[in-house]
């Protein structure tokens, strides 16, 4: 490689670099809007009876936090469904001390080990469904924390005109206060999130699965569960579904948190390289431009080409305070208040890279005991009405 050309790569990494941090901007501005509105927006009056499924799996940190809080829903018709395979699964004896402290709670555990097919979550909701009493369907993951009004902005969000699944966004909650799992944080709340709204803002509409809230007969005209159940990206194939049929996706006004586990850099990995193999194929276009997210990744890069023009260091300066700015406006938004995990912005943008690299070359994910490969789905590749799914 020529000298010559040192100079050229430099002035690219830098314009990304600065792409990068004007849509972090961009997405921290929406993100405090939305907030804002979320505290602010009157809520529908009209409450149908709602069904909400949990599948659960093992004993998962902060698992009794999470559940308590879909107990303590302000909500007058509400049916709690757990799932879980093993009649040992640790996660029976917390919902048992949910009933006996809930006891007014319609509030039923359903322990069937049946397996339909490949995805374990679909087929543990496959068990749930049955016994589910109401039209409106809440299908939510073991470790997402709401608040009391999680219900009620949802209903409100469904009862938009064609408004066929409600989603809703999510925000990092680590369960202990190691450099890991503020790494992990950081990947959501610093990178997800800003993509989520600035997406959404342009037309996007998504499913990200931490909630996925629709009424039977939809759920039923577009395949049933059975429909997701061969695929990892259940979430984002739900989606696509619901816009083929002609139904649109909507983003409930409410925040939610989910737990962070990671106990050890392999889990981080592997959970990472599971997230970004699942988006990679089924968008492999837009998992590669998602790389303007690390703008700390692209200024390093310029230092790198470019180790002694005299603006090169002062730029990368630069970016950090320009992102540790926006990080710390996002943290604002959902919460969080610890400032040291803006030190590890330069590590997390570069093992975001690396992780996306890896996410390229591989299918193979693990998952809760499973080792599976992705593939795109057929939906995947065919033409959706404003959207281009892209989960977590």
């Amino acid at each position: 490689m020529t000298t010559g050309v040192f100079p050229v790569l430099a002035a690219v990494s830098a314009a990304l670099a600065v792409t990068g941090c004007v849509q972090s901007a961009l997405g921290a501005g929406l993100l405090a809007r939305f907030r804002h509105r979320e505290r602010s927006t009157p809520l529908s009056e009209v409450l149908p009876p709602v069904t909400v499924l949990k599948p659960l799996y093992g004993p998962e940190p902060l698992l009794e936090e999470a559940l308590e809080s879909f107990c303590t829903q302000d909500y007058p018709h509400m049916q709690l469904l757990f799932g879980v395979r093993e009649a040992d699964d640790p996660a029976v004896a917390i919902v048992e001390r949910l009933q006996a402290r809930h006891p007014q709670l319609d509030m039923r555990l359903v322990v069937d080990p049946v397996l339909h097919g490949l995805n374990r979550k679909i087929s543990n909701l496959m068990n749930i469904l049955p016994y589910a009493r109401h039209d409106v369907l809440v299908i939510s993951d073991s470790d997402i924390h709401v608040s009391p009004d999680y219900l009620r902005q949802i209903v409100a969000a469904l009862q938009t005109p064609r408004t066929g699944l409600v989603t809703t966004l999510y925000a990092g909650l680590t369960s202990a206060n190691t450099v890991v799992q503020k790494l992990a944080a950081c990947q959501i709340n610093h990178n997800f999130l800003p993509g989520v709204m600035l997406s959404r803002y342009l037309g996007r509409q998504d499913c990200l699965g931490a909630t996925m809230a629709l009424r039977r007969t939809t759920l039923e005209a577009v395949g049933g569960l059975e429909a997701l159940l061969p695929h990892v990206a259940d979430d984002a194939l739900l989606g696509r579904l619901i816009l083929r049929h002609g139904q649109n996706i909507a983003i409930a006004g409410c925040m939610t948190w989910t737990t962070i586990a990671e106990s050890s850099v392999t889990d981080l990995l592997r959970h990472e390289l599971r997230w970004g193999r699942t988006v990679c194929a089924l968008a492999p276009a837009g998992y590669a431009a998602s790389s303007i997210q690390l703008p700390l990744f692209w200024a390093l890069l310029c230092v790198a080409f470019q180790p002694h023009a005299a603006w090169s260091l002062p730029f990368f300066w630069t970016i950090w305070a320009v992102r540790a700015l926006t990080s710390y406006l996002i943290d604002r938004s959902v919460g969080a208040r610890s400032l040291w995990p803006l030190l590890l912005l330069p590590l997390r943008d570069w093992l975001s890279a690396a992780i996306m690299v890896g996410s390229a070359s591989g299918t193979e994910v693990h998952w809760r005991g499973q080792t599976m490969h992705v593939a795109p789905h057929p939906a995947a590749s065919a033409p959706a009405p404003r959207s281009l799914s892209t989960g977590r």
